[in-house]
């Protein structure tokens, strides 16, 4: 589905908006995406929640009882016409659906929410037409049944049903966009967003997955609009009753599920090219930006072509759109040949888009562009198979990223982004397995997370390397002629990769599908002549620590060796499907290294011997080790020491010695990890000791990049320029600070524009030392901001500011009607992600504000996003009984599972403090102390 709201926010999920600001807090997300879904939500399942080692349990509320649509009558193609009114927020629609009575019924349930019908009738083939005498709304199933006099024999008819709804302002269903046009006056658009309940807003169907049919959609629309839906205009001419309409008729659709059904109606320009293999591509951008869709456009025609040869199946519909929608809750979402955006994941401007947007907005179009195939071709038969599409989806995007932009090094970001951040999620008590059971389609929404997406994509990013490519090319073209036009699940692509690879694929994947967490591999070795002994075994690894009780799950898990020899060859690979193994490296001096998990590919985290350890250390000094592997090691001890299985003081001592580090993704990692520690010691008064400690670890590497870009630099030195550049001026590097001030002065005041990629960094150094003018000018440059890109980096980073009265004075904005509605969860969690502060203000303030907010979301993914940042930073243990309390008092039921996650993490976090923050203190002050 949709690309999530992620780290940021890369989503997680993120599926997943991506700043241009590398966060402290957060990774920065690419929700692949995010980085989630628009919805209503009910319970999850019991989980262990409370103590920071897991022990307390809550039950959750039952689930709602579920019944999916009975089979009697079955849709074969929806004749679909829709007249929206772009002033009085309202439509008329008209249903003559094709169907199939598969046997005699005297009634016909469908799905329909907010919507009045005014009559309906049924017409047997060849018979008389049958008018309903009933329309019985179930509202909390969001289900209709419309009872006839007489039973409906069993062969073809046509049901007719006409009915009105309203264009609401949720972002879900069919809905109205604000925008301003060129003039400035203010106008909204009529768009769509199905996934994945809501086809049942705009018109009564058989909203579920696997219940396909083809659509003819007919659009009545002012004559001045652009009307769009997935298939190409067939037909358009004057609508009889009013001058100033037309009627907009559309090719009939490949046979589809309804969540992938689409139509807009706006003001839009558009751009246009051809794929090599003739399918017509436009994107279409506000009024006024049609440049901004050039690098989208050159994007998609590449990855068309490259997924075209890829599954070797052709794109099957003439014609794809991209289209930005001003307000759009996800990131993306993959309707078939009309994919939607957010601006900001589809548009880019070449002065002022910084090189993280174009990376951004790069896969995303790799990600939506997948789901053509893989989920829009083939679809799942339920939404319990959804990480399939998400996972898969947000896997193939870097391959595709990978194929067009090579400089991009997108693999090794891949790690920190997706691989590191679904490490983090899945340790916890109250994660998931990838594969859950849904019944009751609202329930879908909490599964639209970092566990479906990220560890999705790791997981299968983990069998890619296991089956190797070319089988698993073969295995996915099998199961897409297979599955063509029809519904699939987890087991029939496991069949079919089996068969082509001849791996007992289902055993193994049904280990890392169906059970949650992952394990730790435990290694020590023992050196015999010219051979290495490798002691292997393997447990469940808790963020508490590694589980050890009974019933410890175990994994199939693929394990790769290299060496120093060649540390970019794997040596060896084994799969251990039991506790522990013993392996033998051959030809491996005393003076060698050896390295598990060479690439940082195996969804697992590792812990070596002590010996081991200090022989790889020195390959992250003198970058022998592959930067992903420097990445992964770092990540695993930084774990390993939030649960308090090693010292923190430990991964401290190993950071210094990336003094050397040349790679943008290393850094971004090691920079995230920093935020998660600087936020945990703001809870203490030697917070300052730790911004000293950045600084000193920072600087180097920030006087040999400069504030300049320089020739022959390219997209990763921009990168890093940025994240280098953003860390030094938050922890008050004085001359970072100073010169970002005068650059400040220089842009404010029209001089000397600062490039996109140092804009960031610089207004977040400057408001994080800044006062009420600085805000203020701040304030001028959001709402002078032509472009959403612009406004979005400047929302991001207004927390960083630190006086109380103007903390407050952030919040308040982003209330207001100058923030997007999608972009408010941004703004609030920049503030309680910047200082102790402003997560105590910001948490205050969602608590105050909360039935607007709640209401504002309709208690879909964006009240969990919000609810995550809010309150993930807090590192004492009352916090958590105190947001527990709050949100049993007010229940949000899509996000119980995000609130269950946070509680674990502020105990975690609590828990790591008490363990370690006094010999972290003794490390930074022995650091100062002058050698005796």
């Amino acid at each position: 589905m949709f690309l999530i709201l992620g780290r940021t926010v890369s989503l997680s999920f993120v599926h997943r908006l991506t700043s241009c600001c590398p966060s402290t807090q957060s990774k920065p997300i690419v929700v692949s995406s995010v980085l989630i879904k628009v919805g209503r939500i009910t319970s999850v399942s019991v989980q262990r929640f409370g103590s920071a080692s897991g022990q307390n349990t809550r039950t959750m509320p039952e689930r709602r009882p579920f019944v999916r649509l009975p089979t009697d009558v079955y849709p074969v193609n929806y004749g679909l016409y829709l007249k929206p009114d772009l002033i009085d927020f309202t439509f008329e629609g008209k249903l003559e659906a094709q169907v199939e009575v598969t046997q005699a019924t005297n009634q016909i349930v469908m799905n329909c929410a907010d919507i009045d019908i005014i009559t309906a009738s049924f017409a047997p083939h060849g018979g008389d037409e049958i008018n309903a005498t009933g329309f019985n709304y179930q509202n909390e199933d969001e289900k209709v049944t419309l009872s006839f006099p007489s039973a409906l024999q069993k062969g073809s008819g046509m049901l007719k049903i006409d009915f009105v709804g309203e264009l609401n302002d949720k972002m879900k269903g069919f809905y109205r966009s604000k925008y301003t046009s060129p003039a400035g006056e203010v106008r909204f658009a009529a768009v769509t967003q199905f996934e994945a309940t809501d086809a049942r807003r705009a018109f009564p169907c058989w909203d579920e997955p696997a219940i396909k049919a083809t659509f003819d959609i007919t659009l009545i629309v002012p004559k001045d609009r652009v009307a769009l839906s997935n298939m190409n205009v067939i037909d358009r001419k004057p609508y009889p009753e009013d001058e100033n309409l037309v009627e907009v008729k559309f090719a009939t659709t490949p046979i589809m599920s309804t969540y992938l059904v689409a139509f807009v109606i706006g003001e839009y320009d558009h751009v246009e090219s051809q794929s090599t293999d003739g399918v017509t591509v436009r994107v279409y951008t506000p009024v006024g930006k049609a440049e901004q869709g050039k690098f989208a456009l050159e994007v998609a025609t590449k990855t068309l072509p490259f997924y075209k040869d890829y599954f070797s199946v052709p794109y099957p519909l003439p014609k794809i759109d991209l289209i930005a929608i001003a307000d759009f809750a996800a990131g993306a979402m993959e309707n078939w040949g009309l994919v939607t955006y957010r601006e900001t994941a589809l548009l880019i401007d070449p002065k002022n888009s910084c090189s993280s947007s174009k990376q951004w907005v790069a896969l995303v179009v790799g990600h939506e562009l997948a789901h053509q195939w893989f989920g829009n071709l083939v679809t799942m038969e339920w939404w319990t198979h959804l990480w399939l599409n998400e996972g898969f989806a947000s896997w193939i995007e870097y391959l595709c990223v990978d194929h067009c932009f090579p400089e991009y090094d997108i693999w090794t970001q891949f790690v920190s982004a997706d691989y590191t951040r679904a490490l983090d999620l899945d340790a916890l008590d109250s994660s998931h397995p990838i594969e859950v059971n849904v019944g009751h389609p609202s329930e879908v929404d909490e599964i639209f997370d970092a566990i479906s997406y990220s560890k999705g994509a790791s997981v299968i990013r983990m069998l890619h390397n296991y089956i190797g490519n070319e089988d698993f090319r073969k295995g996915m073209n099998a199961y897409l002629l297979k599955f063509q036009h029809k519904n699939a699940s987890t087991e029939d692509l496991w069949d079919c990769l089996e068969q082509a690879s001849g791996k007992p694929i289902a055993a193994v994947m049904g280990s890392w599908t169906k059970q949650m967490g992952f394990p730790i591999i435990v290694v020590d070795q023992e050196q015999q002549g010219d051979d290495r002994i490798l002691k292997i075994s393997q447990k469940k690894f808790c963020a508490s620590g590694p589980h050890n009780g009974e019933n410890c799950p175990s994994w199939m898990v693929p394990i790769s060796i290299c060496t120093s020899k060649d540390p970019k060859c794997t040596t060896l690979k084994f799969l251990l499907d039991k506790p522990e193994d013993t392996i033998t490296v051959s030809g491996v001096g005393p003076d060698q290294w050896v390295k598990i998990n060479p690439g940082t590919v195996g969804f697992y985290r590792i812990q070596y011997s002590s010996s081991m350890l200090e022989s790889l250390l020195p390959g992250i000094r003198d970058l022998s080790l592959q930067p992903v592997d420097r990445l992964g090691l770092q990540n695993d001890l930084f774990s390993l020491s939030r649960a308090g299985m090693i010292s923190t003081v430990e991964v401290l001592k190993l950071m210094e010695a990336f003094v050397n580090e040349p790679n943008y993704t290393v850094w971004s990692d090691l920079s995230c990890n920093l935020g998660v520690l600087s936020s945990l010691l703001s809870h203490t008064d030697f917070h300052e000791e730790i911004q000293e400690f950045i600084r000193d670890l920072f600087t180097p590497i920030g006087l040999k990049l400069g504030w300049d870009s320089r020739a022959g630099e390219g997209h990763l030195d921009a990168l890093l320029r940025g994240l280098v550049l953003g860390k030094l001026g938050k922890a008050g590097h004085k001359p970072t600070l100073e010169e970002a001030r005068r650059r400040f002065k220089d842009h404010v005041e029209g001089k000397q524009l600062l490039p996109a990629d140092l804009r960031s960094p610089v207004y977040l150094t400057v408001l994080k030392h800044g006062d009420s003018a600085t805000l203020d000018t701040m304030l001028k440059l959001h709402k002078q901001a032509d472009m959403q890109e612009e406004k979005n980096r400047i929302e991001r980073v207004l927390g960083a500011i630190s006086a109380p009265d103007l903390i407050l004075k952030v919040l308040s904005f982003a209330l207001s009607e100058d923030v997007r509605p999608q972009d408010t969860v941004s703004v609030i969690g920049g503030v309680a992600g910047s200082s102790k502060q402003g997560r105590k203000a910001a948490w205050k303030f969602v608590k105050d504000n909360w039935e607007e907010l709640y209401n504002r979301y309709q208690g879909g993914f964006l009240i969990s996003r919000l609810i995550k940042l809010t309150v993930d930073g807090f590192a004492i243990d009352k916090m958590a009984a105190e947001v527990k309390s709050f949100f049993e008092s007010h229940p949000a039921p899509a996000a119980e599972r995000t609130v269950q996650q946070c509680c674990e993490n502020i105990l975690l976090n609590a828990t790591w403090l008490k363990r370690d923050a006094d010999d972290i203190h003794q490390y930074f002050l022995h650091r100062k102390a002058p050698p005796v």
